[in-house]
Formats: structure tokens, C-alpha cells, sequence
């Protein structure tokens, strides 16, 4: 089931990984849904917890394969991690776990030695704050292990998302949130999450875009951390039946998506459906 809302929508917020693209290939019917909306000008911003790619990174590799993006359009999970460390660990030594480079994008974050570095012994080494970005092969044991002993030290615990798992062209992968909830648990700390589903994250979204959520559409695969959360901030939520979706899931999600569509190439006919309702 579906629920209605009559507001007008003159903002878009769209999940970029299995809604645009899988493996960053665009999915059928993505890129010219796209050029619909740039089409009619609605402001629309790509919000996403991809942490293997910085923004200038993935703007390339969407202009590449045709999508009509600029930098300014995408918020990713580390700018928005890098905005709350400035805030309220200011100056304090990080500690990142992530697969991928993103460092250009944690402006003012000040990280524990050089990659090469971080990937040996740490036991000499203060560190105020564990960051934990995507998973990948830089999760083995002595990665996690060397995490719980900073934990156990008093570190704080950051993390840019808690997906369990995600869609490649091979499947489904494991997330950070399959690890990170055994970090929590083996070390009794809480992280604190910084990208979606967080409020905090949808808020700088609505605040890039000045929208106001309840003129706002958000756009993913994720019925809870992209549809629901976003439905909790008075956004209208649309769930496309891609990359990650799974009917077992959907049904028995904490919530009903406002709008449920196959792919993102049916959103031009969904905003024009809900124009002519009102």
C-alpha cells in the first residue's frame, strides 16, 4: 500500500548506489529520468553513505557514464562524518577504519598517521575517536582487534552508517553494520552514526538544498535507512524496487513507504502523478 500526499514537491533527495547505478554502472532508464528533473528544474541534491569514493570521485564516474551531476549536487556520509567531528571532537586524534581513500573530503580531521601507517601496530598511539567508514578487505581481525583495544581506552566510537549489507554486480555484499555491531557489543560503546539514517544527515541535505522536508522527496532502496528515516523527518519517501530491495524486507520493515515504484526511471510519472492530484 501506498500513502498520499497532496504537498507539492520542489526538492528531490536521491540515494545514488542501487537507485542510479549498481557497481557503479547506470541502472536502465536512470539517466534519463535524470535529465527529466534537470529538465523541469526541481532542485535535487544525491545523498548517499558511499565511502569508498570521495564527492569529486563519484561526480566523475556519474558524468562519465552520463548522469547530468556536479560536485555541489552530492553529499556523501564522510563530508557530512567530517562536519560533526569539526563540531564536537575538535582537534581530537582519529583513527580510521574504511576501504577506499576519502581523505580529501574529511577537511580539518585530524588522522593518525599515514594509511601505511594506520594498517600496522597502533599500541603506542593516542586516539581520541575510532572512525568507521565502508567495509572491505581493510576489516580483517587485526584491524577490528586493534579497534576494540582503543575502544576499551576510552576512544570514541563514530560511524558514517550501520548498512548490513549492499548490492554489487555479484550480489549482496556485508556492510559495515554486520561489524560494527560487534564492536559495540564486545566493547560496550555506542557509536554514534553520522550518515543515513541519522536525522542529522537529512537535515544538512534539506539545509543544502534550503528545501523544506515537507516540499521534499527522498528517493532509495533502503526502506529503512533511506524511505523510513527520511518519512520520520516529514519527507515523502519513495521506495524503488532496486538494488538492495527485498520483498521480505519490505514487508517487514517498521513502516509503510509513502510511494513504492519499480525503478528510478519511473519517478518522472510518480512527480507528475502527485502534481496532478493536487
Amino acid at each position: 500500500m501506498e500513502r498520499e500526499r497532496t504537498s507539492a514537491i520542489r526538492a528531490v533527495l536521491i540515494d545514488i548506489d542501487g537507485v542510479l547505478t549498481v557497481s557503479w554502472e547506470p541502472l536502465p532508464g536512470a539517466v534519463e529520468a535524470m535529465e527529466r528533473l534537470r529538465a523541469a528544474g526541481l532542485p535535487l541534491a544525491l545523498v548517499t553513505n558511499t565511502t569508498s569514493r570521495t564527492r569529486a570521485s563519484i561526480c566523475a564516474r556519474l558524468m562519465e557514464v552520463g548522469f547530468p551531476v556536479t560536485s555541489d549536487d552530492i553529499l556523501t556520509a564522510p563530508a557530512v562524518t567530517a562536519a560533526y567531528l569539526r563540531e564536537h571532537h575538535p582537534g581530537s586524534r582519529c583513527l580510521l577504519l574504511n576501504s577506499g581513500d576519502i581523505q580529501d573530503d574529511l577537511t580539518d580531521v585530524t588522522l593518525v598517521g599515514e594509511p601505511e601507517e594506520r594498517a600496522g601496530p597502533e599500541s603506542d598511539v593516542d586516539v581520541d575517536v575510532i572512525v568507521v567508514g565502508g567495509a572491505g578487505d581493510e576489516f580483517d581481525y587485526r584491524a577490528l582487534n586493534r579497534v576494540f583495544h582503543h575502544l576499551q581506552r576510552g576512544a570514541h566510537l563514530v560511524a558514517m552508517h550501520r548498512n548490513l549489507y549492499w548490492r554489487t554486480a555479484d550480489g549482496l555484499d556485508l556492510d559495515t553494520g554486520a561489524f560494527l555491531l560487534g564492536l559495540e557489543r564486545a566493547s560496550r560503546v555506542e557509536a554514534k552514526i553520522t550518515g543515513k539514517p541519522s536525522e542529522a544527515f537529512f537535515a544538512a541535505a534539506l539545509a543544502h538544498l534550503g528545501a523544506d522536508p515537507s516540499a521534499t522527496l527522498m528517493v532509495g532502496d533502503d526502506i529503512e535507512s533511506d524511505v523510513l528515516a527520511a518519512q520520520r523527518g516529514g519527507v515523502t519517501g519513495v521506495l524503488v524496487r532496486t538494488g538492495k530491495y527485498r520483498p521480505d524486507t519490505h514487508r517487514s520493515a517498521d513502516g509503510t513507504p509513502d510511494h513504492v515504484i519499480d525503478s528510478f526511471a519511473a519517478l518522472p510519472q510518480l512527480l507528475e502523478r502527485l502534481s496532478n492530484s493536487r
